[in-house]
């Protein structure tokens, strides 16, 4: 196998339990959950050897197979996508060359997100894209921070692209009036070697990890780099469900986008 995805997904959740069986409400009315606009946006994606639902949650997989997806019953003791993903790896047919993670939560993903990180990962063991964020993004971002909702997540880099810190935050920060400055959204999607997957197993959750509820920082606090694919919008708009509140956000865009 050269490429799959896995689409993690769990029942709990401390923000927002049951996340991927909720409805949302595409252009013409019709509502198909979370877990099905993003199995459509994985099968968008040209190239790909197999799509596959990662879960613990016979309700989550009794769904996902009535609308035909492949389903793998992962361990209940996955603490998070990538903890799941590696999980997922021993329940395959064949060991694929390239594990993409495409979280349950991100109905808006463009299928060339996916497309553009495989093709920049490179000699890389684990990459991620990153999206400059426009006004109303960031305007977004403030907003949840404003109002003490833990949101989306931004990431600042080197110039070659390597993360140098992922969190809950808007980083950099940027001083009142200051303009010109990039802020990165981090879009949670991941591309991994299944070596990759192995060592971050072997890995304990670190202080960072735990602090930010942010996966990937296991990486970085094991010396592993994480490279970061910058990806375009192409005029569309990305949010991932991380809220309640982000469901009349993410169901407006589809409307405008004009997605079913």
């Amino acid at each position: 196998m050269g490429t799959v995805i896995i689409i993690p997904a769990r029942f709990p959740s401390q923000r927002f339990p049951g996340k991927p069986l909720r409805p949302l409400k595409g252009a013409s009315g019709v509502a198909r959950t979370l877990l099905q606009r993003t199995h459509d946006v994985a099968l968008k994606v040209p190239g790909i050897d197999a799509v596959y639902v990662a879960t613990d949650d016979e309700r989550i997989a009794s769904h996902a197979q009535e609308f035909g997806a492949k389903v793998l019953m992962t361990s209940d003791q996955c603490r998070n996508g990538t903890e799941r993903c590696e999980d997922a790896l021993d329940k395959l047919p064949a060991e694929p060359d390239l594990v993409v993670n495409l979280q349950g939560d991100a109905p808006l993903t463009p299928a060339h997100f996916v497309t553009d990180l495989i093709e920049g990962i490179g000699d890389a063991a684990v990459a991620t894209p990153a999206l400059l964020c426009d006004e109303e993004t960031l305007a977004r971002f403030k907003q949840d921070r404003a109002a003490g909702r833990v949101g989306g997540t931004t990431v600042v880099m080197t110039a070659a692209g390597r993360g140098l810190y992922f969190s809950k935050e808007v980083i950099p920060y940027v001083p009142e009036g200051k303009t010109g400055v990039p802020v990165y959204h981090h879009v949670g999607l991941y591309a991994y070697r299944p070596a990759a997957l192995r060592h971050y197993v072997s890995f304990a959750p670190g202080p960072l990890e735990v602090n930010e509820g942010l996966e990937q920082l296991r990486f970085l606090e094991n010396g592993i780099d994480v490279q970061c694919v910058t990806v375009e919008a192409r005029q569309s708009m990305f949010w991932e469900v991380n809220n309640p509140e982000d469901v009349p956000r993410v169901e407006a865009a589809l409307a405008r986008l004009g997605i079913d």
